[in-house]
């Protein structure tokens, strides 16, 4: 089963995805993760990747693209896998289905979840990161004992900048002028199923199993 999760920052993409890959076996592919790991290993496509991220500007289209066919081509994408924050434009969503088509094979389901934009910013501007381990928390869904110290190794909590009020409007001008248009795209070929992402995660998550078994 291959499946593309949309739905703007602060959905719940991400955790969603991974409690997804669990279920079904099968792995997430994050543009995120998936750069930075070409980068990491030095590979071609990595080094490419790495002279657009290190002047701060976007990696283009069609190098995103090779990166995302690179690595569905490991046997662990065999029996399926989940795309997360990708594609993030009709340009990527048109070149993943040509790529597709190269392995036979084809995207089975487009979950977008839904949220409001008052719900992301209280999401995104709650979340805290620690400095030095990396663990996550949030002020009002998931708050550290102490509002300034991680709770597994006692880091400095921040504020990632991607996470401050202004920015995140920013972040969600962007999904709204190029990646909001992939669900109609995604509508007109019968692929999508809209899940309502407010709820306890695991509501969230059977209902996106739900719609899954019922098409």
């Amino acid at each position: 089963m291959n499946l593309i999760l949309l739905g703007p920052p602060g959905a719940g993409k991400g955790s969603q995805g991974k409690s997804l890959a669990e279920k079904y076996n099968i792995p997430q592919i994050s543009t995120g993760d998936i750069l930075r790991a070409a980068v990491r290993d030095k590979t071609d496509l990595g080094i490419k990747a790495k002279s657009y991220m290190d002047k701060g500007a976007l990696v283009p289209d069609n190098l995103v693209v090779e990166i995302v066919a690179e690595r569905l081509k490991k046997s662990d994408c065999n029996d399926g896998f989940i795309l997360d924050g990708f594609p993030r434009n009709i340009l990527q969503a048109e070149a993943v289905e040509r790529m597709l088509a190269q392995f036979s094979k084809r995207i089975d389901h487009v979950i977008n979840i839904e949220v409001s934009r008052k719900e992301i910013v209280k999401r995104l501007s709650g979340r805290r990161v620690c400095r030095n381990c990396g663990e996550g928390y949030h002020i009002i869904f998931n708050p550290p004992l102490d509002d300034k110290k991680c709770d597994k190794c006692g880091g400095e909590l921040y504020q990632r900048e991607d996470d401050r009020e202004d920015t995140i409007e920013t972040r969600m001008k962007v999904y709204e002028e190029q990646t909001a248009p992939l669900i109609d795209f995604y509508k007109k070929k019968d692929f999508l199923v809209s899940i309502d992402g407010i709820g306890g995660f695991k509501d969230i998550t059977e209902k996106i199993v739900n719609a899954i078994v019922a098409r």
